[in-house]
């Protein structure tokens, strides 16, 4: 593995403004969301929007990818995809969201997840998460996904190969009449094959119109989420792999989620919405 240091807190930018133009969430300046109430299957009208908003931020964490390099700061990553959002008129839905400061999360090397993007600068052989999410048309689309910075080590390209994997093996396992749980049972075999640790705390969710619904989409083999899959039901799916354990600690900002070896760990998600027969993605650039 890397023997690269250790990842610390840098310092954040001021807070990047959206145009008055773009329509915002109903979060945004507020504690948090309202409940959702509506149901998590959608109507087609509803599904067209998320198709939209999907592609937006597929292309958005597209372009920040491609900026990725030794020497570049995850803030730069963050700029400009919020800058692609806005041009785009979407509202990153992040920025906001229960205080979250930033445009997307980057999670870097033993990040799990909800990494603030700052002043750290990527070295040569980090793995980088990026975490982007567009609000435009009332609806959400979110999607990230593991990029490599400079020469990578084995190990950890092999983790984000296989994690991306695991993503695209759960997807094919999405089937009407089948139960939720069906998506953890898949992803933990698979991971397990390589002894890979699988984050149970942090999960897919619902989308629509509410950013998270309250729909839970575990990746590892839950006898206690039996959800019905049908038609229609937009949700994501989201492994997070790890090189260790799949415990984690969590720093003193509230939001960055490291795994408690300080191993390293990979993450994939799409937007996805079920269709007849499986699922199709929604969040494709």
């Amino acid at each position: 593995m890397s023997g690269q240091s250790l990842l610390v807190p840098g310092k954040l930018s001021p807070t990047r403004s959206v145009p008055a133009s773009i329509p915002r969430p109903e979060y945004v300046g507020k504690e948090g969301p309202s409940p959702y109430t509506g149901s998590e299957v959608q109507d087609a009208e509803t599904i067209e929007r998320m198709r939209i908003a999907g592609r937006i931020a597929a292309q958005a964490m597209a372009e920040a990818a491609s900026r990725i390099a030794p020497g570049v700061t995850t803030d730069e990553l963050d700029r400009v995809a919020h800058e692609f959002l806005c041009d785009h008129g979407a509202y990153p839905s992040t920025l906001g969201y229960r205080g979250f400061p930033k445009s997307l999360c980057a999670s870097v090397n033993e990040v799990i997840c909800h990494g603030i993007p700052d002043s750290t600068v990527l070295r040569d052989g980090d793995i980088v998460n990026l975490d982007v999410t567009a609000y435009i048309g009332g609806v959400h689309g979110d999607t990230n996904a593991t990029y490599l910075c400079g020469e990578v080590d084995d190990e950890s390209r092999l983790l984000v190969e296989r994690t991306r994997e695991s993503l695209n093996r759960a997807i094919k396992a999405v089937k009407p009449g089948r139960r939720i749980n069906i998506i953890g049972r898949v992803i933990e075999s698979y991971a397990k094959r390589f002894g890979y640790g699988v984050v149970r705390d942090f999960t897919g969710h619902g989308i629509n119109s509410s950013f998270h619904s309250g729909l839970i989409v575990p990746h590892y083999d839950s006898p206690h989420h039996t959800t019905e899959i049908k038609p229609g039901m937009t949700f994501t799916i989201e492994p997070m792999l790890t090189l260790g354990t799949h415990e984690y600690d969590m720093w003193e900002d509230g939001w960055t989620v490291v795994t408690k070896d300080r191993k390293r760990t990979a993450q994939f998600e799409h937007t996805l919405v079920v269709t007849e027969t499986g699922a199709e993605i929604l969040t494709l650039p």
